[in-house]
């Protein structure tokens, strides 16, 4: 029993002592140091061999301008337990009492003790490092090497170079380390990352870019081309890092992964070309089935999404030959999806493109798999305008995969599809309740519903309007875009001055792209900017306009000032993050700014 009672005492000792020493440091942190300081005296009283609650009522001392009491407490715990560390704290004392030949004297003696017991080094720069003394933190670190040539701190030394404003000799001793301690390149990487952020002018990047460049030049270890790659990845310049990955390829065949994954970041990043490029390389020099067929996919993706009608007819042989060699591979269920796709809202053959789904259906897949052959099956019947199966199809997915992402874009499929119905009260109700989804894209969908149907169900009880867009929505669902654009157009004639006149400029804007026809998309984006600046299309209005700007119309200076405002005055936006990316690429920096 007595025992029982000891260990329990002793727990709410340490609560006790937990409990102070967070009530200590708010009151530090808060420039409150004579209460702070009564708490560390306590806890410094009970626990003395605690170093660390002698630095803290040293630094109470301190605060209060009592650098005598700090010296003598300092001076007592050397006489007690004589630790070389103690030098740093009295020497960094004298120093904020403007003392600096006091200080130097005891810094002296610190690296005295360094030279002859070099293992105080790591304990004796830590200390300097963490109190800003860059100069005396690099000095023990090259004692403790000359002294003991088994001990390494190229490391430390590295960074203290930096921080001092030598990054070019930072960089060099940073990558000779990593070089000579390969299982260090991720730390090093982690700390060059960080000079990066702060590099606006890109001069840092530029001198380890060059400092890497010319150790490829002179040696053909593949170390560096894989760290210039590693380089050019996070500067984005993904085509300059493909080179490096076919350089390092052609010299070790086994890399091949880091290729496929260049590829995968540059479809994330969108960076459409490179990707391409890419896949194509990894075709040529691939017979791995799963590789094969995933970059069949993306080149066949990137195809349809340019493609005009007159080459549907090579886009569908490619389909053909690939399907009748790989149809039934376990990796071919995303190629059968896209395929079905194809035939549906580009071929219009809904039959062929329901009955491709069906027998993926029944294929050995696993309930993810499952969920994205529905998916794309319930769109198709929406194509078709059955919507009452697509809604079944779409519940499926939402109780087999409940609270999943797959769920939230079955819901808001769902909801759109009971828009194309007219079934109006429902969709709003559908969407309302998507408003706050995790995926911002979903959320973004379903509040631009749910305000389209709010908004024009207020001004127009029959609805007039609404069916209308319902209808020429339709169209573009089915990828008709001339029959939606005069769908669209009429609208804006039958309801102008209306609340459904926004929505419509944006689609009539859209389909004008889908066409072609870029100049006049711009006179529609332009016309939501002009008369409707407080609509929820306006951040859709300037970053598409910036889009055709950029890449069509090639005025660079008009698309900045577009991916510009879309930045500053719509960091909520969807197109926050591509636009804030454009704009730094067009703008010709990494600033991380804006």
């Amino acid at each position: 029993m007595k025992k029982i009672y000891t260990i329990i005492l002793s727990f709410f000792s340490l609560l006790v002592v937990s409990q102070n020493e967070q009530l200590a440091q708010n009151y530090f942190e808060k420039g409150e140091f004579d209460k702070a300081a009564s708490l560390y005296e306590e806890m410094e009283k009970k626990q003395p061999n605690n170093f660390y609650f002698t630095q803290k009522l040293v630094a109470c001392f301190q605060g209060l301008k009592q650098f005598d009491k700090a010296e003598k407490l300092l001076l007592s715990k050397k006489e007690a337990n004589n630790q070389p560390i103690i030098f740093v704290e009295l020497g960094y004392n004298a120093q904020l009492e403007k003392d600096q030949n006091k200080a130097d004297l005891y810094y002296k003696k610190a690296l005295d003790v360094v030279a002859k017991q070099p293992n105080y080094a790591y304990q004796i720069g830590q200390a300097y490092e963490q109190k800003s003394l860059l100069l005396q933190a690099y000095s023990t670190y090259e004692i403790a090497q000359k002294t003991n040539s088994s001990m390494n701190f190229d490391y430390q030394m590295a960074l203290l170079q930096g921080q001092m404003g030598n990054l070019d000799v930072m960089v060099v001793k940073l990558l000779d380390y990593s070089y000579a301690n390969i299982n260090s390149t991720l730390s090093v990487q982690n700390q060059l990352v960080f000079f990066m952020q702060d590099d606006a002018e890109n001069v840092f990047a530029n001198s380890l870019k060059k400092e890497l460049l010319l150790r490829t030049q002179k040696t053909q270890d593949i170390y560096w081309n894989q760290f210039l790659s590693w380089l050019y990845i996070n500067l984005k310049e993904y085509n300059k890092a493909f080179i490096q990955e076919k350089s390092i390829y052609k010299r070790n065949p086994e890399s091949f992964d880091d290729i496929i994954q260049l590829a995968q970041i540059c479809v994330n990043e969108k960076e459409t070309e490179t990707a391409q490029a890419i896949f194509e390389f990894i075709l040529q020099n691939t017979t791995d089935e799963s590789t094969i067929l995933n970059a069949q996919y993306f080149l066949l993706k990137n195809e349809i999404e340019t493609a005009k009608p007159e080459t549907y007819s090579v886009i569908q042989t490619k389909f053909e030959t690939l399907l009748s060699q790989y149809g039934n591979s376990p990796y071919a269920i995303d190629l059968r999806i896209l395929a079905a796709h194809f035939k549906a809202f580009y071929l219009n053959d809904f039959e062929k493109a329901k009955a491709l789904l069906e027998a993926t259906m029944e294929m050995p897949i696993n309930i993810r798999q499952k969920a994205k052959v529905k998916m794309e099956l319930a769109d198709v019947f929406v194509f078709n305008e059955k919507f009452n199966q697509a809604i079944i199809y779409y519940a499926q997915i939402q109780n087999d995969l409940p609270n999943d992402e797959f769920s939230h874009e079955a819901s808001m499929r769902m909801a759109k599809t009971s828009f194309f119905k007219k079934d109006f009260n429902w969709a709003k109700k559908q969407a309302g309740e998507l408003k706050q989804a995790s995926t911002q894209l979903i959320a973004n969908d379903a509040v631009e519903l749910f305000l389209l149907i709010s908004d024009n169900s207020a001004e127009d009880s029959l609805q007039v309007a609404l069916q209308d867009f319902s209808k020429a929505d339709l169209l573009e669902y089915q990828n008709k875009p001339k029959d939606a654009l005069e769908a669209f157009l009429q609208i804006l004639e039958k309801h102008k001055g209306q609340s459904i006149e926004a929505g419509t400029l944006y689609k009539v804007g859209k389909n004008y792209e889908k066409l072609g026809n870029f100049a006049k998309a711009i006179g529609y984006y332009q016309n939501i900017l002009d008369n409707h600046k407080d609509g929820i299309y306006i951040d859709e209005a300037l970053f598409y306009s910036a889009e055709i700007y950029k890449t069509q119309l090639n005025d660079i200076e008009k698309a900045k000032n577009l991916y510009e405002k879309v930045v500053l005055e719509h960091p909520d936006s969807i197109y926050f993050t591509e636009a804030r990316k454009q704009y730094r690429q067009l703008r010709g920096d990494k600033q991380q700014g804006i």
